[in-house]
């Protein structure tokens, strides 16, 4: 809190112990490396401390030596975030040992499972990464064939990093409404988006029934170990489009008698609901079922959205807009958390 030199006089005359010795050292570097316009010396810094990019000045971001020696003990988020610049600044060109070893890093299975990567935040990154620029379009970049493949990859395999709930599920995408626009604040179109968490939920919960529905139609389909995420998105769409009505899978349901702990509806921004009243439906169904179910709508692209009603019941929620804190978010309320 003082600086560095309050702590140089501090510890200057004690016999300090090896790890105040290890810690100082530490300080002294990231103290050091603020000071220093030598590209050399930063990078020697960042590989002896295994400094990040947080705790350098932004012209040292201009090197690709600097970018170099951040990559080797580059932790795996701030790398797959980092991936376009990189790119850009042709810190990562086609064919390098660079790029290799980045591949290889990325679909590292020890490696995903040490990060705990969830698979939307790996999608997430790819779709980020294929777009080709930066969120304001000020960084651009031609995408690696070879990164996009590995990113592929690593979405799979993360499937393990994801915790069950241990509860019955529905999933149910509304394709009503055109699926072709895009998350808010992200490069993941609404039809993907609603397919990896469809995925993500049927192989990772034993008792999840994925639904598709649209005015006066919901199909079950049948998402399994071997399908891609095309072909998942493909299956969400076999029936036609028409108006919303997000009462539909629970009135499904209930008529089939179907016991499921929560319902959780994709849906772009629609909030019209038919007919029936989803909030009513839910209610209607819990007695009929004897079970406290839950109700979650995800608005995909919404502003503001008023489909369930968590001012009178704990068991609605609606959220707007999709990331990986509203996985957390649906988790936490499937378990009583919130």
């Amino acid at each position: 809190m003082k600086g560095w030199k309050e702590v140089q006089g501090a510890y200057a005359d004690k016999e300090n112990s090896e790890e105040v010795i290890k810690v100082l050292s530490y300080l002294e570097a990231v103290e050091k490396v603020k000071h220093s316009a030598d590209e050399m010396e930063v990078s020697h810094l960042i590989e002896e401390h295994s400094l990040e990019r947080e705790q350098l000045l932004t012209d040292h971001l201009k090197s690709k030596a600097v970018w170099k020696a951040l990559l080797k003990e580059m932790p795996m988020e701030s790398m797959l975030r980092t991936l376009g610049k990189m790119t850009a600044d042709q810190v990562l060109e086609p064919g390098s040992s660079d790029v290799a070893e980045v591949c290889e890093r990325i679909q590292s299975e020890a490696a995903l499972k040490k990060a705990k990567l969830h698979p939307f935040s790996v999608l997430t990154a790819s779709e980020n990464y294929k777009r080709g620029q930066g969120n304001r379009g000020k960084v651009k970049w031609e995408p690696d064939v070879d990164i996009i493949k590995a990113l592929d990859s690593a979405f799979y395999k993360c499937f393990t990093n994801v915790e069950p709930a241990g509860k019955r599920f529905m999933v149910a995408v509304d394709i009503s409404t055109s699926l072709s626009s895009v998350v808010k604040g992200t490069a993941v179109s609404t039809a993907v988006a609603a397919a990896a968490m469809a995925m993500i939920f049927a192989r990772t919960e034993a008792e999840t029934q994925v639904m598709a529905y649209s005015e006066g139609a919901i199909v079950p389909c049948t998402i399994t170990e071997g399908m891609s995420l095309r072909q998942v998105a493909t299956e969400l769409v076999k029936i036609p489009s028409g108006y919303t009505d997000c009462a539909l899978p629970i009135l499904w349901a209930s008529e089939k008698t179907i016991t499921v702990d929560m319902f959780i509806i994709f849906t772009n921004s629609a909030c019209w609901h038919g007919e029936a009243n989803p909030a009513e439906c839910l209610r209607m169904y819990r007695h009929k079922m004897g079970i406290f179910s839950k109700l979650m709508v995800c608005g995909l692209t919404s502003n503001g959205l008023s489909i369930a009603d968590p001012a009178e019941d704990r068991g609605m929620l609606d959220l707007c807009g999709f990331d990986l804190g509203a996985i957390e978010v649906i988790r936490n309320l499937a378990l009583d958390l919130i």
